[in-house]
C-alpha cells in the first residue's frame, strides 16, 4: 500500500471494545468526557459531527470531506436528530479495514466517552469497512473508501505528479459506494462504473449493465476532479463495448491482483435469532431464547439480550439489568460474533427506552 505503514487488516478479536463498559472504564467516564476538547458543543444541533482518531486524540473531521473515509483510520460519527421537541442521537465508530489495533480501540472506548457526555441518550454503533449498517450509509449523499490514512490523503500533490487509482462506484440512488480497489483488470465488471484516475487525464468506464445512479455520481465526481486541478486535468467516458483492448484505460492496468483480501462473509442462515444474558442462576450465561418472528414483547426488562439479524447484530439493556450484565453486554456480543460466520456485521447497541430506529425496522420486519 503506497504511502502508508504496512498495516495488518482489521480483526475484531484483537479489539479492547471488551473493555467497554467495564466499572474501571465507567467510573473514569464522566470526568473525562466532560474535560475532552473534541466534545464541546456536540449534539446541540440536528445534523451529523464526524472526528478521526489520531495516535489516541479525537479530531474533528473537515465537513468537505464528510462521506470521505480511508481505510487505514478510525473515524467517530456522530448524528443528532430531533423529534417531538427531544434530540436523538446516533453515535457510530467506524473501523477501516487497515486501521490499528490502537485507533479502532480508542474509537470504541471514546464513542462511549461521548455517549457519557450525552448523558446515556445516544444510540451506540460498530460499524467495519465494507459491513456498513443502511442507516450508517444513509447519511451521506456518496460514500467514498480511499486507499492509505488520512495523513498521507492529505498531502498536497499536482496531477503530474499523481499516482494513479481506480475508484469503483456500485449502488443505487442515495446507496451508490465509492471504494478505490487495486488497479487491476479482474476488479472490473460490467454491472458497475469505473473511474481511472491517471492525474492529467480521467476515465469514466461505464460498464455495459451500469446504472443511471452510478453514472451520474461518476460524472459528478469526474466534474469535481477536473475542478479540483484547474483546468490541468482532461477526462473522457468510456463506454465497456467499444474500447479496444489497447486503449490507455486497459494497458493501465495489472494484469494480476496482488490483493489477499478475505472473501465476503455471507451468513449461511438469515433466520433471526435472540439470546438472552442473565445471571440469574449466579452465573453469567448466554442462552438462545428464540428463533424466527421476534417482538418486542420477547424482551424482559431483567436481563440483556443479543438480537442477531445476520446483517445486524443489535444488543438490547434492560433498565433493571444487573450491573455484570450491562458492563460485559459488549464483550459478549464480541464473542459470539467472532465464533459466528458474519462477524463483521454492524452492532448497535440500545438501552430500553431509548429510541433507535435500527430496533425499530428489525422489530417491523
Amino acid at each position: 500500500m503506497s504511502g502508508l505503514r504496512k498495516m495488518k487488516k482489521y480483526d475484531w478479536k484483537d479489539s479492547n471494545m471488551a473493555l467497554v463498559g467495564s466499572k474501571t472504564d465507567r467510573a473514569v467516564k464522566k470526568q473525562s468526557a466532560e474535560t475532552e476538547p473534541a466534545w464541546k458543543g456536540s449534539g446541540q444541533r440536528e445534523g451529523l459531527q464526524i472526528w478521526r482518531i489520531v495516535k489516541f486524540e479525537v479530531i474533528h473531521w473537515p465537513k468537505e470531506s464528510y462521506g470521505q473515509f480511508y481505510n487505514g483510520d478510525s473515524y467517530i460519527v456522530l448524528n443528532t436528530y430531533k423529534e417531538e421537541d427531544e434530540m436523538h442521537y446516533d453515535i457510530h465508530f467506524w473501523i477501516g479495514k487497515y486501521s490499528t489495533q490502537d485507533e479502532y480501540g480508542t474509537a470504541a472506548y471514546k464513542t462511549v466517552e461521548l455517549d457519557t457526555f450525552l448523558n446515556d441518550k445516544p444510540v451506540q454503533h460498530r460499524e467495519v469497512e465494507g459491513y456498513e449498517s443502511e442507516l450508517f450509509k444513509s447519511y451521506f449523499d456518496k460514500m467514498t473508501i480511499m486507499e492509505g490514512g488520512a495523513e498521507t490523503g492529505f498531502n498536497h500533490v499536482v496531477p503530474e505528479e499523481y499516482k494513479p487509482r481506480l475508484l469503483h462506484f456500485f449502488g443505487q440512488k442515495r446507496t451508490v459506494e465509492i471504494k478505490q480497489v487495486r488497479l487491476c483488470k479482474s476488479r472490473l465488471n460490467s454491472d458497475d462504473i469505473f473511474i481511472l484516475d491517471l492525474g492529467t487525464k480521467i476515465y469514466q468506464f461505464n460498464g455495459r449493465n451500469g446504472n443511471k445512479d452510478e453514472k451520474f455520481k461518476a460524472g459528478q465526481y469526474v466534474q469535481q476532479l477536473e475542478a479540483e486541478r484547474g483546468g490541468k486535468a482532461k477526462s473522457e467516458v468510456l463506454d465497456e463495448d467499444d474500447m479496444p483492448e489497447d486503449h490507455e484505460f486497459y494497458t493501465s492496468l495489472n494484469d494480476e491482483d496482488d490483493d489477499d483480501d478475505e472473501e465476503e462473509q455471507v451468513p449461511t442462515d438469515y433466520t433471526k435469532e435472540l439470546y438472552r444474558l442473565s445471571d440469574f442462576t449466579g452465573n453469567l450465561v448466554l442462552t438462545k431464547e428464540k428463533k424466527g418472528k421476534i417482538t418486542l414483547n420477547d424482551f424482559d426488562t431483567n436481563d440483556t439480550f443479543l438480537l442477531d439479524l445476520k446483517t445486524e447484530l443489535i444488543v438490547w439493556i434492560g433498565q433493571r439489568t444487573s450491573s455484570d450484565e450491562k458492563s460485559k453486554a459488549l464483550q459478549y456480543a464480541h464473542e459470539y460474533l467472532r465464533k459466528s460466520d458474519h462477524s463483521l456485521i454492524p452492532v448497535t447497541c440500545v438501552k430500553e427506552g431509548i429510541k433507535s430506529r435500527s430496533l425499530d425496522m428489525a422489530l417491523s420486519a
